[in-house]
């Protein structure tokens, strides 16, 4: 069977909508569809329509990269339909077809029909999935980025603007001009204080545009923080096989993901928001200890086990999960230097939480891959892990297992394994960090003595002679006898 104009009857297989999504009006525009937001808050949305409720919440899709024209063009083909997939950890798949999401724009074919959306007044939430790397801030300031070529280009020509920023601000001064209230941008990236970053990098932009204009953005406009989970792998062709061979679908962009998901969101939105809470959100006034929560926890030990694993020779997160020496070892880091330095999440057993991580990390059917995990590990490894070491130093906790982290990526960085397999390192910094990991052997605070990473973290004793007995003992040793050597064994 082929993906057709979407109801329910189209899949006899597989839940699909039986709403009528001729009545589904765009209320959402967001940035940076793809799997993760295929799987998380389009599901949500498509949920609630399934309620006979939000059919004015319907998304469209809006891509920005050459890499979205795939996007623009499997999705276009299946009248934007495409299935989600939950591989759960008996085997079994939970399939279903997400219906919420009924146009996409390639801002680079029409960046004018791009800002007329934005502009509509029908447009109340724009939201974002552009990766932790995509608000253009400088590492070294952690400010935006306004010597950026591109967004020079988009403050020189800004009713023509090509990029996410240039787009949204463009949307929203039409609006100022015409007398309707801003929309809410809200981030769904994973930042800690995603929307506090949304806000500073749409705000220093329009400032490099309107003074005026920044300032009523800055008062007008919410920035609700959110928290968002899922794991969800790179959609392959075995992806796309099994879709068709188990429920007779030919989806050329199917998504697979894991059955857990949460979404916590700040209540803080300019024209009002779908009934989140009616499809299981969290929607909060305080955010901030969810985000912790999660990036120190699962973020941070899915750095744990990607360089460890893949020194090991491991090539999935399931695999690397299940090595014991692994697994004790981010069990003990969790425990022992990241709950010290949490606040307490409301409707949160920590116990509980942790115990659903190792079942999610050791779920093979996901098949999520470490090389996922490691890519772009210099704007990972600041967000997740060295918050939890600043932490420990401040307050005199234990330090020596997030050490032992970083060094295991800059051993990783190396670009070997221990058996000798290459490693191929994808990270915008690569071409900084590989030759500074080549010296270590011979200066081995050379690597953590690079500022747009670790800033001034290298001078602090108790961190760098933890880092330091750590990657000489990988290099000495190997993973598996560091990892003993932490747990005492």
């Amino acid at each position: 069977m082929t993906f057709i104009a979407g109801n329910a009857t189209s899949f006899p297989s597989v839940p699909a909508p039986a709403y009528d999504r001729s009545r589904v009006t765009t209320g959402i525009v967001h940035f940076g569809l793809g799997n993760f937001h295929r799987a998380h808050q389009a599901m949500f949305i498509d949920g609630l329509m399934t309620a006979g409720q939000a059919y004015d919440w319907g998304i469209c899709g809006v891509g920005v990269l050459p890499g979205d024209i795939r996007m623009r063009d499997v999705l276009r083909a299946q009248d934007f339909l495409y299935t989600l997939v939950l591989k759960h950890g008996d085997g079994s798949l939970e399939p279903r077809v997400i219906g919420s999401i009924h146009d996409y724009l390639f801002a680079p074919d029409d960046p004018e029909a791009v800002i007329a959306k934005l502009a509509a007044p029908t447009t109340r939430i724009v939201s974002l999935t552009v990766t932790e790397g995509g608000y253009n801030v400088e590492r070294t300031t952690g400010e935006f980025d306004v010597t950026n070529p591109a967004v020079l280009r988009d403050a020189a020509t800004p009713r023509a603007p090509l990029t996410v920023f240039g787009l949204i601000v463009e949307g929203l001064a039409r609006r100022r001009s015409a007398g309707v209230p801003p929309f809410t941008v809200m981030s769904c990236d994973n930042l800690p204080g995603n929307g506090h970053v949304a806000k500073r990098a749409i705000v220093t932009y329009a400032t490099l545009v309107d003074a005026d204009l920044a300032r009523w953005i800055a008062k007008e406009v919410a920035f609700p923080n959110s928290m968002v989970d899922r794991i969800t792998p790179v959609t392959t062709d075995e992806d796309r096989a099994m879709v068709k061979r188990e429920f007779g679908i030919n989806d050329g962009w199917p998504v697979v993901a894991e059955p857990f998901v949460q979404w916590a969101v700040e209540d803080r939105f300019t024209l009002g928001r779908p009934a989140y809470e009616n499809v299981g959100v969290q929607v909060v006034d305080d955010v901030e200890p969810y985000e912790l929560m999660k990036l120190r926890l699962l973020n941070a030990s899915h750095q744990g086990m990607a360089y460890f694993g893949t020194l090991l020779g491991h090539t999935y997160a399931h695999e690397a999960a299940g090595n014991p020496l692994i697994a004790a070892y981010l069990r003990r880091y969790m425990d022992d230097e990241v709950r010290p330095t949490l606040q307490p999440v409301p409707g949160i057993d920590l116990d509980d939480y942790i115990a659903s991580l190792f079942e999610r990390f050791t779920n093979p059917h996901v098949a999520d891959t470490l090389a996922r995990l490691c890519v772009d590990s210099s704007d990972r490894i600041p967000k997740f892990v060295l918050p939890t070491i600043r932490a420990n130093l401040a307050s005199g906790g234990p330090v020596a297992l997030g050490a032992a982290l970083v060094a295991s990526w800059a051993r990783y960085v190396e670009g070997t394994s221990e058996s000798g397999r290459q490693i191929t390192v994808v990270d915008e910094l690569r071409d900084e960090l590989v030759p500074l990991a080549l010296q270590q052997h011979d200066a081995p605070t050379t690597f953590i003595e690079y500022g747009p990473v670790f800033d001034d973290l290298a001078a602090e004793e108790r961190f760098r002679d933890a880092y330091t007995a750590a990657l000489e003992g990988l290099h000495r040793n190997g993973s598996s006898a560091v990892l003993a050597s932490l747990l005492g064994r």
